[in-house]
C-alpha cells in the first residue's frame, strides 16, 4: 500500500499546497485507489502524478462538508466518465448532506455519469466491508460534523516454511499453495501434512487511520489505536493552540500526543496553514517529533509506501 498526498493545505489553496486530498493505493489489487477528501482542483493534482488514475478510484471517503474538502468532487466524478471502458462501481461515503450536494451539482450542471455510482451517508461504526478490508468511522471534534476513518485489513496467512516441507519430502509445486491457503494435504503414501505445521504465525493486517479536521478528542485516539499509520492534521504550531481549538483544529504537538496515546507505529501530519511557508515546515515537524519521533510531514505529491513508514529512518 502507498499513501499519495494530493493536497496538504488548510482552508484554501496556496502556491505551495493545494487543499485536502489523500489517495490510498492498493498495489496488490491492480492499483485500486481509495480517495479521502477531494478538495478544489484534486483532479488537476492527479494530472501531475503517474500513479493515480481516476478510473482506478473505487471509493471516496469525505470527512466533512467544508469546501476545502469537497469542492473538487463534482469535477472529478464528471471527468471519470471520459475514462473509456470504465464500468466499475464508484461509492462516495460522507456525512449527511453529501448526497444532496452531489445530486444538486450534477443536476444543475447536466453532468451525466457513465459508470455505476452510489452515495452512502454515514453514521459512526462499520461503514463498509470489501475483500478483507473493513472501514470504520467516528465523529471528531470540529466546528461542523466531521468524521475520521479507520481501515483495517484482515490478517494474512503466515509464511510457508519451504525448507521444512522439502525435508519432509515434498518438492515445490501446487501442493505448496494449498498448504499456504490453510488446507491440509494428503500425499500419495497416505501421509497427511497439516498446514499449521508448515506455516508461521498469521501476519496481522495493516491499519490505516485518516482523520479529518479536529481538535484533540478521544475518538481520534480510538480511531488511531495501534494503527500502522495515522494521518492527522497539524494546522498550526502549538503556540497557536488556543486559536486552533477555537476553529476545531490541532497543532503539530496535539497530533503527536494523539499518535503517542494511540500507540500508532507512524504519524504523518498534513493540513498545514498557509502561514507556514516551505522553509518553516521543519518547525512543525520538529514540534511533533519532540513528542512522537516516528513522525513525517506531507507535502503535495508526497508518496509514503506503508512498509517503509515502519522502518526506523523517517528523515523525509
Amino acid at each position: 500500500m502507498e499513501l499519495h498526498f494530493l493536497g496538504t493545505g488548510a482552508g484554501m489553496p496556496s502556491k505551495e499546497r493545494n487543499v485536502s486530498s489523500v489517495a490510498l493505493k492498493f498495489l496488490q489489487r491492480s492499483g485500486e485507489v481509495w480517495l479521502f477528501d477531494c478538495g478544489e482542483a484534486t483532479q488537476h493534482q492527479i494530472l501531475y502524478t503517474s500513479a493515480i488514475k481516476p478510473r482506478k478510484i473505487t471509493k471516496i471517503f469525505i470527512t466533512h462538508l467544508h469546501g476545502d474538502h469537497i469542492f473538487g468532487l463534482p469535477g472529478l466524478l464528471g471527468s471519470r466518465s471520459f475514462q473509456s471502458g470504465e464500468e466499475s462501481l464508484l461509492t462516495v461515503y460522507g456525512p449527511p448532506g453529501i448526497k444532496e450536494y452531489l445530486e444538486t451539482c450534477l443536476k444543475v450542471s447536466s453532468t451525466y455519469l457513465t459508470y455505476p455510482f452510489e452515495v452512502v451517508e454515514i453514521t459512526e461504526g462499520l461503514i463498509c466491508e470489501d475483500n478483507g478490508r473493513r472501514v470504520y468511522s467516528s465523529l471528531l471534534d470540529h466546528v461542523i460534523p466531521c468524521y475520521g476513518y479507520r481501515m483495517e485489513e484482515s490478517p494474512q496467512p503466515g509464511k510457508l516454511k519451504a525448507e521444512l516441507l522439502q525435508k519432509s519430502g515434498l518438492s515445490p509445486g501446487p501442493l505448496y499453495q494449498e498448504l499456504k491457503m490453510g488446507k491440509d494435504v494428503t500425499l500419495t503414501d497416505g501421509t497427511v501434512l497439516k498446514s499449521n505445521d508448515f506455516l508461521s504465525a498469521p501476519i496481522p493486517g495493516r491499519v490505516i487511520t485518516i482523520l479529518g479536521d479536529t481538535k484533540a478528542c478521544d475518538n481520534a485516539v480510538k480511531l488511531g489505536k495501534d494503527a500502522t499509520v495515522l494521518v492527522h492534521e497539524a494546522t498550526f504550531l502549538h503556540e497557536l493552540a488556543e486559536q486552533a481549538a477555537e476553529f476545531g483544529h490541532s497543532s503539530a504537538k496535539i497530533a503527536a500526543l494523539t499518535a503517542r496515546e494511540a500507540n500508532a507505529s507512524a504519524l504523518i501530519i498534513n493540513h498545514i496553514s498557509s502561514r507556514y511557508h516551505k522553509e518553516q515546515k521543519q518547525l512543525l515537524l520538529k514540534e511533533a517529533r519532540e513528542v512522537f519521533p516516528h513522525t513525517s510531514i506531507a507535502d503535495d505529491f508526497s508518496v509514503f509506501p506503508v512498509e517503509k513508514l515502519l522502518a526506523a529512518d523517517m528523515d523525509k
